[in-house]
Protein backbone atom coordinates (compact mmCIF):
# COMPACT_ATOMS: atom_id res chain seq x y z
CA UNK A 1 0.00 0.00 0.00
CA UNK A 2 1.55 3.66 -0.92
CA UNK A 3 2.72 5.78 1.53
CA UNK A 4 0.59 8.64 2.79
CA UNK A 5 3.37 11.15 3.31
CA UNK A 6 7.11 11.76 3.41
CA UNK A 7 6.94 11.29 7.11
CA UNK A 8 5.61 7.61 7.23
CA UNK A 9 8.14 6.70 4.02
CA UNK A 10 11.18 8.10 6.16
CA UNK A 11 10.32 6.65 9.39
CA UNK A 12 10.68 2.83 7.98
CA UNK A 13 13.71 3.63 5.27
CA UNK A 14 16.87 4.99 5.31
CA UNK A 15 17.80 8.04 3.35
CA UNK A 16 21.25 7.51 1.67
CA UNK A 17 20.77 3.61 1.67
CA UNK A 18 16.98 3.36 0.38
CA UNK A 19 16.56 6.64 -0.95
CA UNK A 20 18.02 10.00 -1.64
CA UNK A 21 16.64 13.71 -2.37
CA UNK A 22 18.38 16.29 -4.93
CA UNK A 23 17.17 19.39 -5.43
CA UNK A 24 18.55 22.67 -6.41
CA UNK A 25 16.57 26.36 -6.82
CA UNK A 26 17.38 28.11 -9.07
CA UNK A 27 18.19 31.97 -8.74
CA UNK A 28 16.91 32.76 -12.16
CA UNK A 29 14.13 30.64 -12.88
CA UNK A 30 11.05 30.04 -11.83
CA UNK A 31 10.40 26.81 -13.97
CA UNK A 32 10.60 23.67 -11.78
CA UNK A 33 11.01 20.14 -13.48
CA UNK A 34 9.98 17.33 -10.50
CA UNK A 35 10.81 13.22 -10.64
CA UNK A 36 9.17 12.28 -7.47
CA UNK A 37 9.35 9.10 -8.77
CA UNK A 38 12.53 8.57 -9.56
CA UNK A 39 15.77 6.17 -9.60
CA UNK A 40 14.11 2.67 -9.28
CA UNK A 41 10.47 3.90 -8.46
CA UNK A 42 9.61 4.78 -12.09
CA UNK A 43 12.96 4.15 -13.89
CA UNK A 44 14.41 7.25 -16.29
CA UNK A 45 12.10 9.67 -14.66
CA UNK A 46 14.84 11.17 -12.54
CA UNK A 47 17.44 11.48 -15.53
CA UNK A 48 14.34 12.90 -17.95
CA UNK A 49 13.97 16.10 -15.01
CA UNK A 50 17.45 16.70 -14.57
CA UNK A 51 18.56 17.16 -18.14
CA UNK A 52 15.65 19.34 -19.05
CA UNK A 53 16.28 21.01 -16.15
CA UNK A 54 19.84 21.66 -17.40
CA UNK A 55 21.66 24.34 -15.10
CA UNK A 56 19.10 27.00 -15.41
CA UNK A 57 15.80 25.87 -13.75
CA UNK A 58 14.64 24.47 -10.61
CA UNK A 59 14.92 20.57 -9.88
CA UNK A 60 13.60 18.68 -7.64
CA UNK A 61 14.20 14.62 -7.33
CA UNK A 62 12.93 11.76 -5.38
CA UNK A 63 15.28 8.82 -6.21
CA UNK A 64 14.63 5.07 -4.92
CA UNK A 65 18.27 3.33 -4.97
CA UNK A 66 16.79 -0.22 -3.56
CA UNK A 67 18.39 -3.33 -5.40
CA UNK A 68 14.65 -4.41 -5.56
CA UNK A 69 11.40 -3.50 -4.81
CA UNK A 70 11.14 0.35 -5.24
CA UNK A 71 7.76 0.68 -5.86
CA UNK A 72 6.80 0.68 -2.31
CA UNK A 73 8.97 3.99 -2.41
CA UNK A 74 6.02 5.21 -3.86
CA UNK A 75 4.33 8.12 -2.74
CA UNK A 76 0.92 9.61 -4.65
CA UNK A 77 1.11 12.80 -6.61
CA UNK A 78 -1.78 14.02 -4.46
CA UNK A 79 -0.18 12.60 -0.86
CA UNK A 80 4.17 13.56 -1.67
CA UNK A 81 4.54 16.48 0.81
CA UNK A 82 8.54 15.85 1.49
CA UNK A 83 9.23 19.99 3.06
CA UNK A 84 12.06 20.78 0.42
CA UNK A 85 9.63 19.91 -2.71
CA UNK A 86 6.79 21.63 -1.57
CA UNK A 87 9.28 24.42 -1.02
CA UNK A 88 10.01 24.52 -4.77
CA UNK A 89 6.88 24.07 -5.63
CA UNK A 90 5.13 26.56 -4.30
CA UNK A 91 7.48 29.08 -5.13
CA UNK A 92 7.62 27.93 -8.85
CA UNK A 93 5.21 29.80 -11.56
CA UNK A 94 5.40 26.80 -14.12
CA UNK A 95 6.08 23.26 -13.23
CA UNK A 96 6.76 19.98 -15.23
CA UNK A 97 5.93 16.85 -13.17
CA UNK A 98 8.01 13.72 -14.73
CA UNK A 99 6.18 10.53 -14.29
CA UNK A 100 6.51 6.89 -15.52
CA UNK A 101 3.80 4.40 -16.52
CA UNK A 102 2.93 1.10 -17.89
CA UNK A 103 2.99 0.55 -21.08
CA UNK A 104 4.47 -1.74 -24.22
CA UNK A 105 3.75 0.89 -26.75
CA UNK A 106 6.11 4.23 -26.83
CA UNK A 107 3.40 6.96 -25.51
CA UNK A 108 3.29 9.84 -23.52
CA UNK A 109 0.52 10.47 -21.37
CA UNK A 110 -0.42 14.58 -21.31
CA UNK A 111 -1.73 15.86 -17.97
CA UNK A 112 -1.64 18.73 -15.39
CA UNK A 113 -4.03 21.83 -15.04
CA UNK A 114 -1.79 24.19 -17.33
CA UNK A 115 -3.34 23.21 -20.44
CA UNK A 116 -2.02 25.52 -22.54
CA UNK A 117 1.27 24.57 -21.68
CA UNK A 118 0.77 20.79 -21.45
CA UNK A 119 -0.59 20.94 -24.95
CA UNK A 120 2.43 23.39 -26.41
CA UNK A 121 5.10 20.46 -25.36
CA UNK A 122 2.41 18.02 -26.70
CA UNK A 123 2.95 19.34 -29.89
CA UNK A 124 6.47 19.87 -29.40
CA UNK A 125 6.64 16.08 -28.93
CA UNK A 126 4.70 15.23 -31.44
CA UNK A 127 6.24 17.49 -34.12
CA UNK A 128 9.10 15.77 -32.79
CA UNK A 129 7.93 11.80 -33.75
CA UNK A 130 6.93 11.08 -29.97
CA UNK A 131 3.33 9.43 -29.93
CA UNK A 132 1.39 11.72 -27.30
CA UNK A 133 -2.21 12.10 -26.14
CA UNK A 134 -4.51 13.45 -23.51
CA UNK A 135 -4.00 10.98 -20.47
CA UNK A 136 -6.91 8.87 -18.44
CA UNK A 137 -8.67 10.12 -16.11
CA UNK A 138 -6.21 8.07 -13.16
CA UNK A 139 -3.26 9.39 -14.93
CA UNK A 140 -3.99 13.01 -15.48
CA UNK A 141 -2.77 14.97 -13.20
CA UNK A 142 -6.04 16.98 -12.45
CA UNK A 143 -6.25 17.35 -8.88
CA UNK A 144 -5.87 20.24 -7.47
CA UNK A 145 -3.67 19.02 -4.77
CA UNK A 146 -1.15 17.32 -7.17
CA UNK A 147 2.21 18.35 -6.55
CA UNK A 148 2.32 19.51 -9.91
CA UNK A 149 -0.36 21.82 -9.49
CA UNK A 150 1.05 23.59 -6.18
CA UNK A 151 2.64 26.39 -7.90
CA UNK A 152 1.68 30.01 -7.87
CA UNK A 153 -0.66 29.20 -10.86
CA UNK A 154 -2.08 26.21 -9.52
CA UNK A 155 -1.63 24.46 -12.93
CA UNK A 156 1.73 22.72 -13.84
CA UNK A 157 2.25 20.12 -16.37
CA UNK A 158 2.69 16.19 -16.03
CA UNK A 159 3.92 13.58 -18.24
CA UNK A 160 2.97 10.01 -17.69
CA UNK A 161 5.77 8.33 -20.17
CA UNK A 162 5.34 4.48 -20.82
CA UNK A 163 7.66 1.89 -20.04
CA UNK A 164 8.36 1.30 -24.02
CA UNK A 165 9.01 5.14 -24.06
CA UNK A 166 11.37 5.17 -21.56
CA UNK A 167 13.04 2.15 -22.11
CA UNK A 168 13.69 3.91 -25.78
CA UNK A 169 15.63 6.29 -24.23
CA UNK A 170 19.17 4.41 -23.00
CA UNK A 171 20.65 2.08 -24.68
CA UNK A 172 19.67 -1.61 -25.36
CA UNK A 173 16.45 -0.43 -23.86
CA UNK A 174 18.31 -1.08 -20.13
CA UNK A 175 16.34 1.18 -17.20
CA UNK A 176 18.71 -0.19 -14.97
CA UNK A 177 20.68 2.55 -12.94
CA UNK A 178 23.92 0.69 -14.29
CA UNK A 179 22.96 1.83 -17.87
CA UNK A 180 20.45 5.17 -17.75
CA UNK A 181 23.94 7.07 -18.30
CA UNK A 182 23.50 5.54 -21.40
CA UNK A 183 21.46 7.68 -23.25
CA UNK A 184 20.16 7.37 -27.02
CA UNK A 185 19.26 9.89 -29.63
CA UNK A 186 15.67 9.77 -28.46
CA UNK A 187 16.66 10.67 -24.67
CA UNK A 188 18.13 13.94 -26.36
CA UNK A 189 15.46 14.79 -29.25
CA UNK A 190 12.31 13.84 -26.28
CA UNK A 191 14.20 16.51 -23.75
CA UNK A 192 14.79 18.99 -26.75
CA UNK A 193 11.24 18.93 -27.62
CA UNK A 194 10.00 19.85 -23.75
CA UNK A 195 12.63 22.37 -23.41
CA UNK A 196 11.68 24.10 -26.66
CA UNK A 197 7.90 24.10 -25.50
CA UNK A 198 8.81 25.18 -21.68
CA UNK A 199 11.14 28.30 -23.55
CA UNK A 200 8.57 29.33 -26.08
CA UNK A 201 5.59 29.45 -23.37
CA UNK A 202 8.14 31.15 -20.98
CA UNK A 203 8.85 33.66 -23.11
CA UNK A 204 5.82 34.41 -24.42
CA UNK A 205 4.81 35.32 -20.63
CA UNK A 206 8.31 37.01 -19.88
CA UNK A 207 9.02 34.16 -17.09
CA UNK A 208 11.33 31.26 -16.72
Amino acid sequence: MPYTSYTDLAREHLEGLDYQRNWRRSPVSTLLHLAIHGGGIEQGTGELAEAAAGGIHDLYVFDGMKASGNAELHITSTAFDEPNALALARAATHTVSWHGCAGTAPLTNLGGLDYPLRDRVGLALSQAGFVVQLASPELDGGAPENICNQNTRNAGVQLEISTAQRAAFFVGGDLSRGNRGNRTAAFQAYVGAVQTALAEALVAVGRG
